[in-house]
């Protein structure tokens, strides 16, 4: 078996200039840049240590003019970087030198509203915020909420299986899509499940949540949307140490309650949200858990008496409900915005996603204190703590390089989540961040059985390469007993 691939850097940069030109052929007026200044905005995603500039970006705004460029691609042998709104913390959306970068950000239209089948069909461009706002007036909303939530699209949301501070009781990404309209490298235009809630044969909504970009390019999703519940209450606990607060997390759970949200922040997140929002947050404890219960509110209110009564088990030291919807938000207005919090107090750091076995929560919070002093940097953590979700915030001053410092303790963290049976990543998605950790968690066969899905939709390997898996092969090579390793070398990763 033979399979052709992609041209060398050399001959696909002296190219350019007719590449260029078959680009605004198909995609004319401003849908296609390719000055230097002008793509600046697009040699990074929220992964900012790395950057690189496209060879040319461009911006279709019809699953027509997607499908006409990937074909023109894939019959030239050029790489091809799918890209949402950038705001991606695992660099997957870092551009190649000698690679197309194409943009959806035009893709920004909701289609269809069927609340009779409980369902919403976008473009991959439209934010995850403006879904809820679209059909919040008819009393529904959609689940999934990252942080980002404002600026993060769908798209993007489906390329990382994101989740957020609801994903505990109503499901990530993946658990809330029905439908996709995609664009295979070749140009082909496939659909995959629809309004209905399952569609037959094999799970290729599962396969695509979460692919980060390699497999194909989604240009229609049908998501569902739910009732907004009658009641949501919240319950703000503070702890005397982070140990306590990861206990109680655990004997919640442990209890039967699954709470619509569960999150935990630890001292220096707590006093940089405080600073920032002054959401009533208290200052004299080492941690603070928020935990929302949702539904009709007779069961709210015995499920808040039940979480109090195990939080006080836990040695809690503060505990607050809210009492309107006005302090419920407030309560989650810090912690939606730590990252910008935490930006304020230091010059740099950099947002690591591992997730772990709740009941390892204390451990691993133990653990992390112990790094701190090995590696010389402070770190804010902020967590997913019903799913064991962790969000901690390297703190650290690149003026100083000290970057490979933070790298080396964010590595330690993720090889940590594997040690106590956890995964590298819980919503923010491989990319080039986590690629070369990857043999922590799989071996080769493992990575070899991943990588034949790969081929199977991408033979040529011109979909979003260098990111996710840490050896390239050769398709053809796949389809042999015996593989070895390292047959095609990376793309370069220029650093900051």
């Amino acid at each position: 078996m033979s399979v052709a691939m992609p041209a060398p850097l050399a001959e696909v940069l002296s190219r350019r200039d007719e590449i260029v030109a078959a680009l605004r052929a198909i995609v004319p007026g401003e849908g296609v840049i390719s000055h230097e200044r002008e793509m600046k905005p697009f040699e990074s995603d929220g992964l900012n240590a790395y950057k690189q500039t496209p060879m040319v970006v461009v911006l279709p705004d019809t699953t027509e003019q997607v499908s006409e460029v990937l074909k023109y691609c894939h019959e030239h042998g050029i790489r091809v970087v799918p890209r949402g709104a950038g705001t991606g913390l695992s660099g997957g959306a870092l551009p190649l030198e000698d690679g197309v970068l194409l943009g959806l950000g035009k893709f920004n239209r909701v289609r269809e509203i069927d609340y009779a089948n409980r369902v919403a069909v976008v473009e991959p461009g439209v934010t995850n915020l403006a879904i809820t706002r679209a059909v919040e007036g008819e009393g529904f909303y959609y689940a999934p909420d990252p942080s980002s939530q404002i600026a993060c699209t769908i798209g993007g949301n489906i390329a990382e299986n994101s989740g957020g501070v609801h994903c505990l009781k109503y499901g990530l990404t993946t658990n809330n899509v029905l439908g996709l309209e995609m664009v295979l490298i070749t140009g082909e235009v496939i659909r995959i499940g629809g309004k209905h809630l399952d569609a037959g044969g094999y799970d290729l909504l599962g396969v695509m949540t979460g692919s980060e970009g390699l497999l194909g390019v989604v240009t229609e999703v049908t998501v569902r949307i739910l009732r907004k519940p009658e009641t949501a209450r919240a319950v703000l606990v503070g702890f005397a140490t982070s140990e306590d607060g990861g206990e109680c997390v655990a004997k919640i759970i442990g209890a039967g309650i699954i709470p619509g949200g569960m999150e935990m922040m630890d001292r220096p997140a707590i006093h940089a949200a405080e600073d920032f929002l002054h959401c009533g947050y208290p200052l004299d404890v080492e941690a603070v858990l928020i935990v929302e219960l949702d539904g009709p509110a007779a069961e709210v209110d015995h499920l808040l008496e039940r979480v109090a009564a195990i939080a006080k088990e836990c040695n809690a030291v503060t505990l607050k409900v809210s009492t309107s919807e006005e302090e419920r938000l407030l309560f989650w207005a810090g912690r939606k915005a730590a990252f910008p919090a935490v930006g304020r107090i230091s010059p740099d750091y950099m947002c690591m996603d591992g997730t772990i076995p709740r009941k390892a929560l204390p451990f691993v919070l133990a653990r992390m204190r112990e790094m701190q002093d090995k590696h010389g940097l402070r770190v804010a953590n902020v967590f997913h703590a019903g799913d064991g979700n962790l969000h901690p915030l390297i703190l650290f001053d690149a003026n100083k390089g000290e970057l490979e410092q933070a790298e080396a303790f964010g590595n330690d963290i993720l090889r940590l989540c594997v040690e106590v049976g956890g995964v590298l990543t819980g919503e923010h998605g491989v990319g080039v961040e986590k690629r070369d950790l990857m043999p922590a968690m799989f071996n080769e066969v493992d990575l070899e059985h991943q990588q034949r899905l790969k081929c199977a939709f991408d033979a040529k390997g011109l979909l979003n390469p260098g990111k996710v898996f840490p050896q390239l092969h050769r398709c053809a090579e796949l389809g042999r007993m015996h593989v070895s390793r390292g047959q095609v070398p990376f793309p370069d990763i220029p650093r900051f």
